[in-house]
């Protein structure tokens, strides 16, 4: 059967249907752990999954672009059409990104469709992100030495109504894991039975 040939219904007997998991969070709020380990906790369930990272599309696809607000909106779009490619043919994507708009995140699940669209907000209080920032961006933004960062100098506007809250100050990395999952299982993204 030729890819473009094989229907939604046709995943699900694979024990998944594409969707894309949209991390988004203030800057070492564990936007990458999640994925990391989300990843693998899939991969081990035999799901078919791929990982959008920031911080790796803004060093490729995205390498033109700066980050004011246009910049980012157009790296949102970039990277949401991307996911609905893969998700397309089947994949569970993990678009781990800072996407600080709301209307950004908005107009990808719009594109993509509500029922394949999972927004996953990682709620961590700024003073524990700038504990985590190893790289000292918050420090050198609250210096002024870096322009535009999200939190510091550029809004995020947390999710309304997301899918899933994370409390990723307090929660640790497998109970995150955890409750992706389940909820990946409940809203039947994916199946655990053979």
């Amino acid at each position: 059967m030729v890819a473009n040939q094989i229907t939604q219904k046709n995943r699900v007997h694979l024990n998944h249907k594409g969707a894309v998991m949209w991390i988004t969070g203030l800057p070492c709020s564990g936007k990458t752990t999640l994925s990391e380990k989300l990843r693998l906790s899939l991969c081990h369930k035999n799901i078919l999954t791929y990982i959008i990272d920031g911080d790796q599309i803004r060093k490729g696809l995205s390498s033109d672009l700066g980050f004011l607000k246009e910049d980012r909106s157009e790296n949102i779009r970039r990277v949401g059409e991307v996911a609905k490619l893969f998700s397309d043919v089947g994949f569970v994507v993990i678009a781990s990104l800072i996407s600080p708009f709301r209307k950004d995140r908005d107009k990808v699940r719009n594109n993509l469709g509500s029922d394949r669209f999972v927004e996953i907000y990682l709620d961590c209080p700024i003073e524990e992100c700038e504990k985590r920032d190893v790289k000292g961006h918050y420090k050198s933004a609250r210096q002024g030495k870096i322009k535009d960062f999200t939190g510091v100098s550029s809004p995020y506007e947390p999710p309304l109504n997301p899918e899933l809250s994370l409390r990723t100050s307090t929660d640790n990395i497998e109970s995150c894991v955890d409750k992706v999952i389940s909820y990946l299982v409940k809203f039947s993204h994916i199946s655990l039975e053979s």
